[in-house]
């Protein structure tokens, strides 16, 4: 039972003949050993290394657990008969190897060639990984006690800071493992299920239908890319300061690029497939979606380069209104390129939500961003004609959305 629970969550996550595996061992190392043979080295304290490896791992195995699409998945499941701890060990064992060889291997091949291990440090990473995946399930079995998760997790996040003795971490990642292990074998397979209240339902169904609404409530039910906005809120605070350091007000359309790497907001059609459907079969839907879209991602750039603006003029002064209106450029070309590159070239193969908010296509406006605001500030006078060139091609694309 254990054994055909695991093998259909695998199939699943890795591909009916576990095709994404060799894929993705190749990727790391050619990641590896590009790192490796250009002698690039960093000094990272052990305690580093183990929160890094833990915390990755256990945003990653979250993620996995909460993907509404992997819902479906268990919701299938739990239809059929089943024995619980079978169960529920089957599919944190499905998830963990997941989030360990397709997420956490990359972060471990930079580690490994970025700097010097050995043996018994390599053990003990392997270590943090399965205590990373074991608490992580825990601690989503029992999220109805948030308030003992959080202390839970402060706890162990505080002893893993703060003991810089592997001795005493190579005794207290097994021990709470152990805990986990507990835990989770007192739980059941509904434990995993994310259940919809009734009354969320009826007043989602009373509601009219609205682009704005829809947007906004995307951003509610997602938390982590409400957190991914304040996170580039908080560095459009500091990040003048350190600009103002390398080179003065000319180095600003590369605060404005950094700023438009908020790319969960990005993708939108790509992970809800359903909206992806109706938009594109109903007709005139290119236009009513892709205008209020590009609206969106242009205020929420916008934002961020507000909060830039007013931090430069606070800590470094100086703030022209032809900053203001490099803000604006690179606000809108960023949404344009973004709405642009999800209507055309949507991401369509990825198993679980996770995969998409690791998908490379993310950042490809905010490289080409980069690129441009470069561009502008080595060659100041060029930045006059980029303005009017790429206006010119907004304008267009514009019209060509609205007809």
């Amino acid at each position: 039972m254990m054994k055909m629970t695991g093998k259909a969550f695998s199939k699943k996550l890795f591909g009916a003949k576990y095709e994404r595996l060799p894929r993705t061992l190749l990727i790391y190392i050619i990641v590896f050993w590009g790192l490796y043979i250009a002698d690039f080295q960093v000094q990272i304290a052990s305690s580093v290394r183990v929160l890094m490896v833990s915390a990755f791992t256990a945003g990653v195995m979250w993620q996995a657990l909460s993907s509404k699409d992997n819902a479906e998945e268990l919701k299938a499941m739990l239809m059929l008969p089943f024995r619980h701890r079978e169960f529920v060990f089957s599919y944190v064992v499905a998830l963990g190897a997941y989030a360990v060889l397709t997420k956490t291997g990359l972060l471990l091949a930079v580690l490994l060639a970025v700097s010097e291990w050995k043996a018994i440090e390599i053990i003990g990473i392997v270590i943090c990984m399965l205590h990373a995946v074991l608490m992580v399930a825990a601690v989503y079995s029992l999220r109805k006690y948030w308030y003992a998760d959080v202390l839970w997790t402060a706890i162990v996040v505080a002893a893993i800071f703060l003991c810089g003795s592997r001795t005493w971490i190579s005794l207290l990642l097994p021990a709470n493992g152990l805990l986990a292990v507990l835990f989770l074998w007192r739980a059941d397979g509904y434990a995993f299920y994310q259940w919809e209240s009734k009354r969320s339902y009826a007043v989602r169904q009373r509601k009219k239908a609205s682009l704005w609404r829809y947007f906004f409530r995307y951003l509610i039910c997602h938390k982590n890319y409400l957190l991914n906005t304040a996170v580039m809120w908080c560095v459009a605070l500091v990040m003048p300061y350190f600009l103002k350091e390398i080179a003065g007000l000319s180095v600003a359309p590369i605060g404005f690029a950094v700023l438009s790497l908020n790319t969960p907001i990005c993708i939108l059609l790509s992970c809800d497939r359903d909206m992806e459907q109706a938009v594109r079969f109903l007709p005139g839907q290119k236009r009513r979606f892709c205008i209020p879209y590009c609206l969106f991602i242009f205020l929420c750039n916008m934002m961020a380069d507000a909060i830039f603006l007013i931090s430069w003029q606070t800590q470094n002064g100086g703030v022209t209104a032809f900053m203001g209106c490099e803000a604006v450029f690179f606000a809108l070309q960023s949404a344009v390129l973004s709405v642009m590159l999800e209507w055309v070239y949507p991401i369509r193969d990825w198993k679980i939500e996770s995969d998409l908010w690791h998908h490379p296509r993310k950042y490809v406006v905010p490289v080409v961003m980069l690129l441009l605001a470069g561009a502008a500030s080595a060659w100041p006078i060029l930045l006059y004609a980029m303005l009017v060139l790429l206006a010119v091609e907004t304008v267009v694309v514009l019209g060509i959305c609205w007809k």
